[in-house]
């Protein structure tokens, strides 16, 4: 890292320390003026990426804020059901390569679907999918679940880089990537067109709404928990602004929006809630709404439910009373989970698989 880099990595920890999230966009921004210059105008005396230096502020901050903390150790894998198979591989394409895992259910004939689920920043897919509950969910509905893995290679913490300009387009970055192990995997196993899905939680979330309008021929719905809404960010800057509740310009991509779910937290202090009404927004095919609400696993939430015109499920936006940045109903060995709320998983394939198959 260059010294200027180093220089406003310190300004900029010391500055955050007891500041809110939006404080700290602020204070990134002023610390970080004419360091991305540097970085994202390709200076021949930087050798930082725009999307290093975002990840490198992002890992020294992990410490100091609320719900970006470092998990623990990753849990200890479950023993599988009998005739299921929780399978590890390597998808490589033009675009890249990554690692994954995918869980395959017992089943006596084809899959009922598949469920792309893309982690949050420091996670694996084997805590993602432990803290979310998936895989015993797929067991029960027949149902393949996918858990790319972000290499630190990739964005040192983790993170799917979501508010680079190279990932949020179809046909480059890791949209190509995550859309060819799709693919692959669907071709592999038989999925049943038009019940392919994408899911994530935070910077995993934000991605899958990226996938979500860059491919709808082979996405039918998407599920965004705690993530922000399409193409949120362009810079490293913009990302912490997003972050905090003041995202870049909304953008739509052309063709109507994917049936969507968003799940987020009124206590969410890492991506700010108004983020979740955004992706919502984006998703609005327009029409009435029905807003009703409740209490679930100890936390009351309200739901606004959007039809499309032909009468079929086109948006679900929950907001949760009293959650952080964390899965809502998850399994608490996983990290970014609470117990409590409404069962997101659950909710999540109710959504995906209420859906009737397109030309239906």
């Amino acid at each position: 890292m260059n010294s200027r880099f180093s220089s406003a990595m310190q300004r900029a920890t010391e500055a955050l320390r007891g500041s809110t999230l939006a404080e700290a966009a602020d204070r990134l921004r002023t610390s970080f003026g004419g360091v991305a210059a540097d970085t994202a105008g390709g200076n021949p005396q930087s050798a930082e990426s725009p999307r290093k230096a975002l990840g490198e502020t992002l890992a020294d901050i992990a410490a100091r804020m609320p719900g970006i903390g470092m998990p623990g150790p990753e849990p200890e894998e479950a023993p599988l059901p009998e005739g299921a198979r929780f399978d590890a591989g390597t998808f490589a394409c033009a675009a890249g390569r990554r690692e994954y895992r995918v869980y395959l259910p017992r089943l006596t004939g084809r899959p009922r679907g598949l469920i792309l689920m893309l982690h949050g920043c420091t996670q694996t897919p084997v805590d993602f999918a432990i803290g979310t509950g998936m895989n015993r969910l797929a067991d029960h509905h027949g149902l393949i679940v996918v858990y790319p893995a972000q290499p630190r290679s990739a964005n040192v913490n983790a993170c799917w880089n979501w508010f680079s300009t190279d990932d949020q387009e179809r046909g480059a970055g890791e949209p190509a990537i995550l859309a060819g192990l799709t693919r692959e995997l669907c071709e592999r196993h038989d999925v049943p067109a038009g019940k392919v899905f994408v899911a994530g939680l935070s910077a995993g979330a934000a991605m899958a709404v990226i996938l979500g309008r860059s491919y709808p021929d082979l996405f039918a719905a998407v599920g965004a928990h705690s993530g922000l809404p399409y193409k949120a960010a362009n810079t490293a800057h913009g990302a912490f602004a997003a972050m905090a509740g003041s995202p870049a310009a909304m953008q739509d991509a052309s063709g109507p929006p994917l049936p969507t779910i968003v799940f987020h937290g009124s206590a969410d202090s890492t991506v700010a809630p108004a983020n979740g009404g955004r992706i919502a927004s984006q998703a609005h095919p327009g029409g009435a709404e029905v807003i009703d609400g409740g209490n679930a696993g100890g936390r009351s939430f309200t739901r606004t439910s959007v039809l499309a015109a032909d009468g079929t499920p086109a948006m679900e936006h929950w907001q949760i009373d009293g959650l952080g940045h964390a899965w809502s109903g998850g399994v608490p060995v996983g990290s970014y989970t609470d117990a409590e709320g409404p069962d997101a998983s659950a909710e999540m394939l109710r959504f995906f698989l209420g859906l009737p198959r397109r030309g239906e």
